[in-house]
C-alpha cells in the first residue's frame, strides 16, 4: 500500500497567539502533554511496522509540535525508516534548527517543514534566519504567510529575501473575500494564489482522500480528511483497511490547501509533485509580470 497519513494528536498549546489563528489556543497541562506524547510514540511505533507500505506523514498539529521534544524525536525516527518516504510538519519554525543538523544526513533528506511565518509573533530577522539554516542544511521546505492586508508588505520583505528557490505560498485569510486588485497584489508574490482565493466546489467530486490518504488521530481514528468526521476505522486494529476506496467529497466546498491539494479534479498532484506534503512545487511558479517577460 501507498499510504498517505494526516495525523493530527491532541496537542492543542502553541507558544504564539495569533488573533487569526482559526486553531485552538491553549495552555496543555502536564497529563495532556504526556497523552500527546504516547499518542506519538504509538503512531511511530506502528509505522516502524508496516514493513510492506510506502508511507509518508504530514503532522498537522493544533499547536506547535516542534518545540516539543517527542515531534523532534519521531521526525527523526520516521525519517531513518526505509518504507517512509516524506515525513513533514507544520510549523511556526518558532523553535531551534539545531535537532536537523544532528539528524542522519540520510534522515534529513527524507524530513520537510511547512513554515509559516507570523507576522507580530516573531522577530522577522530571526525566522529569515531560520530559513536560511533549513537551506545550508538542506532541508526540503516552504515558507508562506496568511493573506491579511496588514501582512502585505512584510510578505514582499519576505519574499524578496528568500533564496530564489524557496516557495512562499499565501494562504486566503478565512472568510476573507478579495477583490481583483487585492487577489493580484497576493498573485504577484505567489503565482499559486488563485488556488487559495476562493474554496473549491468539491460536492459529489472525486477525492484522494479515503483511498489512499487518510487522517488519523491521537486514538487511532481514521477518517477520510480532517474535514469530513465520518469514520473509516481504527489505524491499530487494521479496520480502516477495508474502507479504503475511490469515494467522491460529501462536503459543499474544501477550502483549506491540505484538503483540495487531494481533490482529483485540480492539478495540484502535477503542480508539487514531489512535494504534495511540504507545499514545494515541483518547479517554482512564475509570477505574472516574470511569466510575461516584465
Amino acid at each position: 500500500m501507498d499510504l498517505t497519513i494526516l495525523y493530527r494528536g491532541p496537542l492543542a498549546s502553541c507558544d504564539y497567539d495569533c488573533p487569526y489563528c482559526p486553531f485552538a489556543k491553549r495552555r496543555d497541562s502536564r497529563e495532556q502533554l504526556r497523552a500527546d506524547r504516547a499518542a506519538l510514540e504509538r503512531f511511530t511505533a506502528w509505522v516502524a511496522e508496516q514493513t510492506g507500505d510506502r508511507i509518508s506523514v504530514l503532522f498537522t498539529p493544533w499547536g506547535e509540535g516542534l518545540v516539543r521534544s517527542w515531534y523532534r524525536r519521531a521526525i527523526v525516527e520516521l525519517a531513518g525508516l526505509p518504507q517512509v518516504r516524506r515525513v513533514a510538519i507544520q510549523t511556526n519554525l518558532g523553535g531551534r534548527t539545531r535537532w536537523l543538523a544532528e539528524a542522519p544526513a540520510a534522515a534529513r533528506e527524507r524530513i520537510a517543514l511547512w513554515c509559516t511565518y507570523h507576522p507580530g509573533q516573531t522577530p522577522y530577522e530571526r525566522f529569515l534566519a531560520r530559513c536560511a539554516e533549513l537551506r545550508d542544511l538542506g532541508v526540503r521546505h516552504s515558507v508562506g504567510v496568511v493573506g491579511l492586508e496588514a501582512h502585505l508588505g512584510e510578505a514582499r520583505r519576505l519574499r524578496a529575501a528568500l533564496a530564489d528557490e524557496v516557495y512562499l505560498w499565501v494562504n486566503a485569510a478565512e472568510g476573507h473575500t478579495y477583490t481583483d486588485e487585492e487577489a493580484g497584489r497576493w498573485t504577484a508574490i505567489d503565482p499559486l494564489f488563485p488556488y487559495s482565493r476562493h474554496p473549491h466546489r468539491s460536492a459529489g467530486l472525486p477525492c484522494r482522500t479515503g483511498e489512499s490518504v487518510i487522517s488519523v488521530d491521537g486514538n487511532g481514528t481514521v477518517r477520510r480528511c480532517h474535514f469530513v468526521r465520518a469514520e473509516l476505522g481504527n489505524l491499530y486494529d487494521g479496520s480502516y483497511r477495508r474502507a479504503l476506496g475511490p469515494r467522491a467529497c460529501p462536503l459543499a466546498v474544501c477550502d483549506c490547501h491540505i484538503g483540495y491539494v487531494h481533490l482529483e479534479t485540480l492539478p495540484l498532484y502535477d503542480v508539487f509533485a514531489g512535494g504534495v506534503l511540504e507545499r514545494v512545487p515541483a518547479a517554482l511558479p512564475l509570477s505574472p509580470a516574470a511569466a510575461a517577460g516584465g
